[in-house]
């Protein structure tokens, strides 16, 4: 028996009992020797644990039926008042018609509106914003080509008769050493030699060398390279001779002069052309557009500028093919235009015009309804005695709205139906226990409801046909209240019963409210601040319409109506998603409170020192709140190293000792210097039942103020059942002298022993801290062998048994208390007396 007990002991504190381990030596302990003193205790103990256990697992069972009841009531609510006799079966007998009466059928009703509604084509209207943007761009790009032209000089740059059109233009566009070719050929006096010669001569050498004043022209023009173009030099040589001949060598140079300008405001009017061409213009047709006049220049730009605003009034559906678009440019374009032009006026009109017209939603949904009002109602007739289904025969849409009608479709609870839903229920429930068990096992039959409840509100969603589901609450609440994986798990479970629920296998706003609580359960547990919640419902929503979008666009066939139509739904069900978070934050306070839970955000009120039970603490019993403060800081540091629950320490330490205020001078550190209240007492026992009392005194004040069951429990554990020494050795004394006994248990705390692994952690602080704040000037090596008798006789009297703590991280738990006891004990610099009489002196001066 005695053997069994220990190893259960050993089980429970999360150690195994080995013969040779470093820690039994770290702390000198032999558990071999280890017995209970009092083995009947022991006994009693395990048949009390049998009958709570026994009364535990009938609680189980009845919360597990309960639940599934619950369940399977809501998930199960469409088998309620199903009909036998529906479409699709056989009907077993032929049924006539007991009356003559017409029924409305309702369901082929709605079918013939929604199809009339899904049929209605979309009411278009322009896009005015889309519009400006378009006629903006023409104007730029029709702006630019206007500043070319004035960069490259009007043309003709000389009247048509001193030089042709197209000399003039064959002037602009040859090279340099083309053009001193042309004019050598002009000036030279022996009537031998042929310009054309020249010009060949000269066309063999390079066309752009690195000591001309070379233009800036097209790099891949072929004009050059043609044989008309070369014609065209021959006949600007001619034409120039013939002025020499006619003219004054004063108008010849003045004519040289000219076409030399030109020439170069050409060029530069080339170099202040972009890299990328304007409107995707190709460098022929911007040769074209530098070498119109100035009349066929404003025809071109008139009728470009007409024939958008045409189109535009008109209109260009989305989804428009590019060769239609392209078919109504070339229809639209006025006939008037050169044809030169035209190229250029089509490829501007096709670089800026775009699908101007948008689906206006309103006007769209209006005609869609008043086409569906439209649609008379479907009415079914019978006469009197006339057979609505004969017997074999397949009941159809009508035949069931006539037996529906006359109540002879013979409606009733599908008990089939229900036990498959309570199967499904209690496969589901099944899983969720065992997972449950694995990840976290600490729940009470309270929370078991809870979440019951928070499972129930899904499907009860789906039942009345309210699309955006709430798991995004769920998930935050279950995460927030016990842990992310269990919420990943009940997301993920409920999500299986509303699909089961209400038959919505492929539904979209489903699918999304499943990510958007998944994304809750992940992260809600880990959050600290009401900041970082409001967050987390951005993300959440974010999700939400992303999930909704990318869902559509996979199952429709044009992505075109995702952002026309879809976008404005999605983003509803992203602020669902987010108005669902709203929910969860709004009601965790009351759920906190009626099912006494607690979160990281409430943890963290409930440690602001401004509170009134603290506040109190701070005013009646000062030195209390000091150990408080100290012990805090040990504590905290400790869960941090052990990866407990930091916040929880902190919450539970700041109120262990609030007791305390019932009798402030009954506890040394609120002495203050005054004499010792025990010592006018004289009474051990009277003054063990003082110290006694802040444990009960501190559970009568917790509940007063509501503080939550995991804070309150901190309250009796930390000091477990420990022996109160000091009156315990005092009573015995006294026994002696007098003859008597004493009994232990007068002097010992009424526990229970630390349940958790932070009340564990407590108990190891509040008792470190008197003996740490004693060693103001001892050395960290005899500090820690103080912590070492500490610890060991809190181990040795059984007082972590239960708290988890294994006996490997004690020695983690003491050096901590080592290093934070050094951090409020560190030195200081100590001031000469000149140096403070002279700090005296400044501050009467001041």
């Amino acid at each position: 028996m005695m053997k069994s007990w220990r190893s259960l002991i050993q089980k429970i504190a999360g150690w195994r009992y080995r013969d040779q381990h470093q820690g039994f030596a770290w702390w000198g302990i032999n558990f071999r020797d280890q017995t209970f003193a009092n083995s009947s205790h022991s006994s009693h103990f395990g048949q009390s644990g049998r009958r709570k256990h026994q009364t535990k697992l009938r609680d189980f069972v009845a919360i597990f039926a309960l639940s599934i009841m619950a369940l399977t009531s809501v998930v199960g609510y469409r088998f309620y008042n199903q009909p036998q006799l529906t479409v699709g079966k056989i009907s077993p007998l032929t049924i006539k018609a007991p009356f003559s009466t017409e029924f409305e059928d309702t369901q082929t009703t709605m079918e013939r509106r929604k199809e009339v509604q899904t049929g209605i084509i979309p009411i278009l209207k322009q896009d005015e914003v889309l519009n400006q943007e378009i006629s903006h761009k023409l104007a730029s790009y029709l702006k630019q080509l206007d500043g070319l032209r004035k960069t490259a000089a009007p043309f003709p740059f000389a009247a048509p008769q001193i030089l042709s059109l197209a000399s003039q233009k064959y002037i602009r566009l040859c090279s340099e050493s083309e053009f001193k070719a042309v004019l050598a050929s002009v000036m030279q006096n022996d009537p031998g030699k042929s310009p054309q010669g020249e010009i060949l001569t000269a066309r063999t050498s390079p066309r752009i060398h690195s000591g001309d004043s070379a233009l800036t022209k097209p790099s891949n023009l072929t004009l050059e390279k043609r044989p008309d173009f070369n014609l065209g030099l021959q006949k600007v040589a001619t034409e120039l001779e013939a002025y020499r001949e006619n003219h004054s060598a004063t108008q010849f140079d003045t004519l040289i002069a000219q076409i030399t300008l030109t020439r170069y405001r050409y060029s530069q009017a080339w170099k202040s052309i972009p890299q990328s061409n304007i409107a995707h213009l190709d460098e022929k047709e911007l040769i074209i557009v530098l070498d119109l006049t100035e009349k066929e220049w404003k025809v071109t730009k008139k009728t470009i500028l007409r024939t958008a605003e045409r189109i535009l009034i008109q209109g260009i559906p989305l989804g428009l093919p590019s060769n239609l678009l392209e078919q109504t440019v070339m229809a639209q374009l006025n006939p008037d235009i050169p044809d030169i032009t035209e190229p250029i006026a089509y490829n501007l009109l096709l670089a800026t015009l775009q699908p101007n017209l948008k689906e206006d939603r309103d006007a769209t949904r209006n005609i869609a309804a008043k086409a569906a009002m439209a649609i008379n109602s479907v009415v079914v007739e019978v006469e009197q005695g006339e057979v609505i289904v004969e017997q074999g025969e397949k009941i159809t849409q009508t035949d069931f709205v006539l037996l529906d009608g006359f109540k002879l479709s013979q409606r009733g609870v599908n008990w089939r139906g229900i036990q498959l839903s309570s199967l499904v229920v209690g496969g589901i429930v099944s899983l969720f226990l065992m997972i449950q068990r694995r990840i976290y096992s600490s729940i009470r039959h309270r929370d078991y409801l809870l979440l019951c409840l928070l499972g129930i509100s899904a499907p009860i969603l789906s039942i009345l046909e309210f699309p955006y589901t709430s798991l995004p609450a769920i998930g935050l609440l279950v995460s927030s209240f016990y842990s992310p994986s269990l919420a990943i798990c009940q997301v993920v479970l409920v999500t299986g019963l509303v699909m089961f629920s209400s038959q919505h296998l492929g539904s979209i706003h489903l699918l999304a409210g499943l990510v958007g609580g998944l994304i809750t359960a992940i992260f809600a547990g880990r959050l600290r601040s009401r900041e970082a919640i409001s967050k987390l419902s951005i993300a959440v929503g974010l999700s939400q319409i992303f999930v909704y979008l990318i869902a559509n666009l996979i199952l429709s066939a044009s992505a075109t109506t995702i952002w026309s139509a879809i976008l404005p739904d999605a983003t509803i069900c992203g602020l669902f998603g987010v108005a669902w978070i709203i929910v969860a934050i709004g009601i965790s306070p009351y759920l906190e409170r009626f099912f006494d839970l607690i979160t990281p955000i409430r943890l963290a009120e409930l440690s602001n020192p401004n509170l009134p039970l603290l506040k109190r603490l701070a005013t009646e019993a000062p030195g209390t709140f000091q150990h408080t403060m100290f012990v805090a800081s040990l504590a905290e540091a400790a869960a941090r190293a052990l990866n407990c629950n930091v916040e929880l320490v902190r919450a539970g330490t700041l109120y262990h000792d609030i007791g305390k205020m019932h009798d402030p001078l009954g506890f040394i550190e609120n002495q203050m210097g005054e004499p010792n209240k025990h010592d006018e007492i004289n009474d051990p026992w009277v003054s063990a039942e003082i110290i006694k009392k802040h444990v009960s005194e501190g559970l009568v004040m917790a509940r007063k103020y509501g503080l939550p069951k995991a804070i309150r429990d901190f309250i009796p554990q930390h000091q477990g059942s420990l022996l109160i020494v000091y009156f315990y050795y005092q009573a015995k004394q006294q026994a002696e002298a007098l003859g008597t006994t004493v009994v232990e248990s007068d002097f010992r705390y009424l526990g229970p022993v630390p349940q958790s692994r932070e009340a564990g952690i407590l108990m190891l602080a509040d008792g470190s801290e008197a003996a740490l704040r004693s060693l103001s000037d001892a050395s960290p090596k005899k500090a820690l062998a103080t912590l070492q008798k500490i610890f060991k006789s809190r181990w040795q009297d059984h007082q972590l048994v239960d708290s988890g703590l294994a006996y490997d991280e004690l020695p983690v738990i003491a050096e901590v208390f080592i290093r934070v006891w050094e951090q409020f004990n560190h030195k200081r610099i100590v001031y000469p007396k000149g140096a403070l009489d002279l700090a005296a002196r400044n501050n009467k001066l001041t």
